[in-house]
C-alpha cells in the first residue's frame, strides 16, 4: 500500500447502480453507451456506504468539458483532491473479487476519512488503482 495524491478536484459524471454489487455491470454498460466510441475518457468507480449499511455504487467518467454530465442527463460527483491510501491492482478481470478484497484492506488502514468513499481509477481495461481518502 502506498499514499497517492490527487492534485486537483476532478468532476465526473456517473450512472448509479440499481443495487450493489448486482447492478454494477449494468451501470457500466449504461455509462459506456453514453460516451463516444473511441473517445479518450478516464473511468472511475465510486462506492460509498450509508449508516443503514447499504452501498451506493457509481460508474463514472471524467467530464471532457464543463457541463458534459448534465448534457448527457447524468449527475456529477466531485472527486476531492488530496492524499489517499492506495493499492494498484493489475489484471483485475482474472478475479473481480480482488477489488473488494483490496478495499477491505484499505478501509482498515489508519487515518482514513470516515466520511470518505472507495475510489477506483481504471488506468486501462486491465489495471485499476483502488483508493480511499485520508482525513
Amino acid at each position: 500500500m502506498e499514499t497517492y495524491n490527487i492534485e486537483k478536484e476532478i468532476t465526473v459524471f456517473y450512472v448509479q447502480a440499481a443495487s450493489f454489487p448486482q447492478g454494477i455491470g449494468a451501470a457500466w454498460q449504461k455509462l459506456h453507451s453514453l460516451v463516444a466510441q473511441g473517445a479518450n475518457y478516464r473511468f472511475y468507480g465510486i462506492s460509498q456506504g450509508s449508516p443503514d449499511g447499504k452501498i451506493t455504487y457509481r460508474a463514472a467518467a471524467v467530464e471532457t468539458f464543463p457541463g458534459e454530465g448534465s448534457e448527457k442527463g447524468c449527475e456529477t460527483f466531485l472527486v476531492k483532491k488530496g492524499p489517499y491510501v492506495s493499492e494498484f491492482v493489475s489484471d483485475w478481470k482474472k478475479d473481480e473479487t480482488v477489488i473488494g478484497k483490496t478495499f477491505q484492506q484499505l478501509l482498515h488502514q489508519p487515518g482514513i476519512d470516515p466520511q470518505g468513499y472507495c475510489l477506483e481509477i481504471y488506468e486501462n481495461p486491465n489495471d485499476v488503482r483502488c483508493l480511499v481518502p485520508l482525513a
